[in-house]
This record gives C-alpha cells, structure tokens and sequence, in this order.
C-alpha cells in the first residue's frame, strides 16, 4: 500500500496485490485515463470499463461518490464497498469459490472523507451470466440448473451468503463438460451459518420460469439434506414476493409467471 498526497486538501489510498506489483505505474494511472479509456461494460449506479494492458485484460469498477451518510461511515467506521469487494477474494479463494482475481484499490479522499474509489481485477474469462435463464425451456437448461444448486448449496454449507445473488452477479461456463461458476460484485457478502429459510431466499432474484424454480428447490434441497417440498414452498414464496414488489417499480424483461 502506498498514500499520494495529491495536495494538503486531497489523497490518494492505493493497495496492490503483491502479484501485480509490477503494474504499479499502470494501477497509479488508473484515475487519470479511466475517463478516456477502456470498453464500458456497465454504465450504471456505477461505470465499469475493462482496460487492456500488454499482458492482461483488467476490469476497472469506479465507484460513485457514496451519499453524505455513507461517506462518512466508509471512511471511518466501516470499509468502503471497493475495499471490501478487494478484500473479499482472498476468504473465498480459500475455500475455493471463483470470483475474478483482484488487483487494486484506489480510494481518494478530500479533508479525510472518501470520494470516489476503485476496483481493478483481472477480467474473467467465462462467458455467460444467468440472464440467460430468464426465458429459458427447462429442457434446455436442466444440467446447468441443477449444477448452480449444487453450487449455491455448496455455497451456503461453508457460510458464504452473496446478499446481491442476482443474474449479473453469477457468470458460468462450461470447461471440459463441466459447469462451473464465479462470483462477481461481491462487496456485499455475509459469512456465518446459512439455514434453510436464508438459503431458499437467496434465490429470489434470479431469473427464469417455474419449473426451472422447482428443480433449483430440489437439487438444493437434496444436497442439503432438506425437505423437497419445505424448500419448493420456500423458493417459490421468496421469489414471488421480490418479483412483485420490483415490478411495481420497474419493467420485467422476462415472462414472469406468478401470477
């Protein structure tokens, strides 16, 4: 880790993964060209924008200015989501949980209150994310569902609870006929025991139909070792009640049968 002082006001914080150390001059630059350079991936609440070097590509996450309440909370009481989202890999690495390796973390402050921060990883290969679920054929998809179950329970039974399980948080891809998962946009993650009810929540904001649902329910519950139908009332009931207070708000791009 290394401090800039920019001025007598200004800061910049960065910490870099001993790995990629010898990126130092590239990762210190990142403020300055990330406006001008790089493919957007996501422009949203936040921008994300994947920036090439000359051995590797790096996803490049700027976080917005957090409100007033938040900043002053990330900046003395509680780690800013960057820090957390580059802390976090190491404690899933460990327990053998993808998600995309990380770099940096760049925090500038301004008379010792964070502004804007940022995330450098090592941009992931896998190709899908489970948006493809959203209108899918049961039929279709019957494998990779069954493998995410697993996954999820896999998940839970080690004590690790995503808290923003949804579909462009969880990329896939098939390797040597296996399915297999990394997570990403893990700032808000939980550590500790995940029971049963926590569990089936978890999946409420995915996308897909039903059955595809029902089948989740299941395979979760059997690698579990809980109750079939107890898990598929549970599921269902989580998913209906998050699908239809979203709606109310904002547009499904899915058919959505709860109806």
């Amino acid at each position: 880790m290394f401090v800039k002082k920019k001025s007598d006001k200004r800061t910049v914080k960065i910490i870099v993964n001993p790995k990629y150390e010898s990126m130092s001059t590239f990762i210190a630059a990142v403020p300055a060209i990330f406006e001008e350079q790089g493919e957007v991936i996501y422009a949203g609440r936040n921008l994300i924008k994947v920036l090439q070097t000359e051995t590797v590509a790096i996803n490049v996450k700027r976080y917005r200015i957090p409100g007033w309440f938040n900043r002053l909370v990330y900046s003395f009481i509680r780690p800013s989501k960057g820090f957390r989202a580059f802390s976090y890999p190491r404690r899933l690495a460990a327990l053998g949980i993808e998600t995309p390796e990380p770099v940096a973390y760049i925090e500038e402050r301004k008379w010792g209150v964070i502004g804007i921060s940022y995330f450098l990883s090592v941009q992931s290969p896998y190709r899908y994310t489970l948006y493809r679920l959203g209108d899918a054929n049961l039929d279709d998809c019957r494998d990779l569902v069954k493998a995410f179950a697993r996954f999820t329970a896999y998940l839970h039974q080690v004590g690790v609870y995503h808290r923003d399980y949804s579909p462009g948080n969880i990329l896939f891809d098939r390797i040597d006929g296996v399915f297999r998962f990394c997570l990403v946009d893990i700032n808000r993650m939980g550590f500790g025991p995940v029971d049963m009810k926590a569990g089936c929540a978890n999946f409420a904001r995915l996308w897909g139909q039903t059955p595809l649902f029902e089948l989740l329910a299941d395979t979760y519950a059997d690698a579990r070792g809980y109750d079939r139908d107890e898990c598929r009332k549970l599921v269902l009931r989580y998913r209906r009640r998050f699908w239809k207070r979203y709606r109310r708000r904002h547009p499904v791009r899915f058919n959505l049968d709860i109806d």
